[in-house]
């Protein structure tokens, strides 16, 4: 069976990105693996807490090619999963993945992923086609397709996965399932290889002799703004690259923001600019033996090569460039996939899991998974009414802003670490409860923040409480909050803050200029980031965005997220001078 997609006069172009092609792609284009077994689930390292299952930011210890190893640190932050049973890949008839010159046809044969030619179903077939078609992506033609809502608005900040491995280890079959599982959503999938720097003359002659496994081989400064322009909700420019020229073709594709953009390459996890846009980084893992033999069978039968040209190429450039390049970035993956047998369902399945609840979240919680916004409802609603209505007198505004913070507070407690502790109930019963692991204490931002102090005194019994004033100069900010902008005035915090948790109180976020000031002074004091939590009652997203980028170790609780700062820098809708409503009614 198959499936045609729209396509132009001039060419067959569909609205996607580097789906399949009949066209011949030389050795260096990535494809992906095909074939299926069971694996087993492995769970490296220590265990890990439902809240950490995946994290945003991961480090650690080195790999190798046949497992995961390091210290028990970064064990925690990646996960390896073993699969379950075969499900099928959607492969065209190259089965080399997804080429580099961005071509696209659906009327090639497609097949499963069992090597058996049997066509899959054209519901499967449609579902992956509308996936990949309502990408959000349009051709230089012009055929485009919708990337927003009903109400022609965009969808917020895409969420940015990065997929890499050594070549032929089933990078581009993991990205399928995943657009496949994605079928409701709009996701663009944008390929390392389309962002080839095009061959000098010199370069082209002896393009035998040419490494294309090697970082300088990419653009990565256009790979980095065509990211940056789609997170900004910017239509983007994808180039198209022609192996046959080894130059950039005369088309583009213009993508525009989507739900998921997924970034696919042997190398995207080792270039530093591009890995620090990705909110979940993936390592596909495949042992050496078996990408060379799915090499060698690929491209003797699908690209004309003979074997010892393939061993070749691979002797001279690929392995010592996987050896170089590829295998470090493992330890910055958050998650190693295992696709020897070139299936894991249960991987896919949480990995896809993961995505749906983070597009569900439409804030900067999608981005920023240490952000934390306090379960609502209509009372706590109600009580934000109140403290946000200019009519509110002095009395009620502090009487519901205690409420609040009192809540935010109790909130923010939660996310401290606690131990396991034993006790014996007045029955002669055994409880098994939980205690505070570690000391605490609470920094309060001068004048406003001192609001939130009686708040945490009544929550934890004798906790001792510092002070910091920020002086703000003016309200013109620069891109580094020197401190001509914020400059610390008063501080007075407890002697051991560097073996305590930090609660630092602050009602209003805005810029976050003064508030990245403080953290500093606090980090100066030697309390790692990872230890200290920032609570506010309400929050802009600047000001968030601010915060969380710079000290992206930190924990952030906050009540609401406000629209946006004005031009005064205030938060809107916000509830004005917070500090001069609460201690003068103003």
């Amino acid at each position: 069976m198959s499936v045609s997609a729209p396509t132009s006069p001039s060419n067959k172009r569909s609205g996607s990105l580097h789906p399949y092609s009949s066209d011949p792609v030389p050795a260096h284009a990535r494809g992906g693996a095909h074939g299926g077994n069971n694996q087993t689930m492995m769970a490296p390292g220590s265990p890990v807490s439902d809240s950490r299952l995946f994290r945003f930011r991961g480090s650690g210890g080195s790999s190798s090619s046949g497992g995961s190893s390091g210290d028990s640190k970064s064990a925690k932050n990646k996960l390896a999963f073993g699969g379950a049973a075969n499900t099928g890949a959607i492969v065209g008839e190259q089965r080399s993945g997804l080429p580099a010159n961005g071509s696209f046809a659906f009327d090639d044969v497609l097949t499963s992923a069992s090597g058996n030619d049997a066509p899959m179903s054209s519901s499967s077939l449609a579902n992956v086609r509308t996936s990949l078609v309502s990408a959000g992506a349009q051709t230089s033609n012009g055929a485009e397709t919708n990337t927003y809502d009903g109400n022609n608005q965009p969808q917020g900040e895409p969420f940015f996965i990065g997929v890499a491995g050594g070549t032929a280890s089933g990078k581009t079959t993991v990205c399928e399932r995943i657009i496949h599982n994605l079928a409701d959503h709009r996701v663009v999938l944008i390929s390392q290889d389309s962002f080839y720097r095009g061959l000098t003359e010199e370069e082209h002659e002896h393009v035998k002799d040419y490494n294309f496994d090697h970082p300088n081989a990419i653009d990565t400064q256009s790979l980095v703004e065509c990211l940056v322009t789609i997170r900004d909700g910017k239509p983007a420019d994808v180039p198209t690259y022609d192996f046959t020229l080894h130059r950039r073709g005369e088309e583009v594709v213009h993508v525009h923001r989507a739900d998921v953009v997924i970034v696919e390459g042997i190398l995207v996890l080792a270039m530093d600019e591009v890995r620090d846009l990705l909110n979940l980084k993936v390592f596909v893992d495949t042992d050496d033996d078996v990408r060379l033999a799915r090499r060698i069978k690929r491209d003797t039968k699908e690209r004309g090569r003979d074997v010892n040209g393939v061993i070749e190429q691979y002797t001279r450039f690929v392995k010592p460039s996987f050896e170089a390049f590829v295998l470090p970035s493992k330890r910055d993956a958050d998650i190693i996939i295992p696709w020897a047998r070139g299936e894991n369902t249960v991987a896919i399945g949480l990995i896809v899991q993961h995505i749906q609840s983070k597009l569900q979240q439409t804030d900067l919680r999608r981005i920023f998974p240490n952000l934390h916004v306090m379960h609502g409802n209509f009372q706590t609603r109600s009580m934000h009414t109140i403290i946000r209505d200019r009519n509110t007198c002095k009395e009620d505004f502090a009487f519901y802003a205690d409420r609040l913070i009192r809540l935010v507070v109790e909130a923010a407690l939660g996310y401290l670490p606690f131990k396991e502790k034993h006790v014996i109930t007045p029955l002669g019963a055994q409880y098994v409860g939980v205690d505070f692991a570690d000391h605490l204490c609470g920094v309060s931002m001068i004048r406003s923040g001192e609001a939130m102090e009686n708040a945490l005194r009544a929550c934890c019994k004798g906790c001792r409480i510092g002070k910091i004033l920020i002086h703000r100069h003016g309200d013109v900010l620069n891109d580094e909050g020197s401190p001509l902008t914020r400059r610390t005035v008063y501080e007075r915090l407890p002697p051991d803050i560097s073996r305590r948790h930090v609660l630092l109180m602050d009602p209003v976020l805005a810029t976050g200029r003064s508030v990245c000031e403080a953290i500093h002074v606090i980090v100066e004091k030697g309390v790692p980031p990872s230890r200290i939590i920032f609570v506010s009652l309400i929050a802009s997203p600047e000001g968030l965005r601010e915060v969380a980028t710079r000290f992206p170790d930190i924990t952030i609780v906050t009540t609401e997220i406000d629209h946006c700062l004005n031009e005064d820098l205030k938060v809107t809708p916000g509830v004005g001078d917070f500090g001069d409503r609460y201690w003068l009614g103003l």
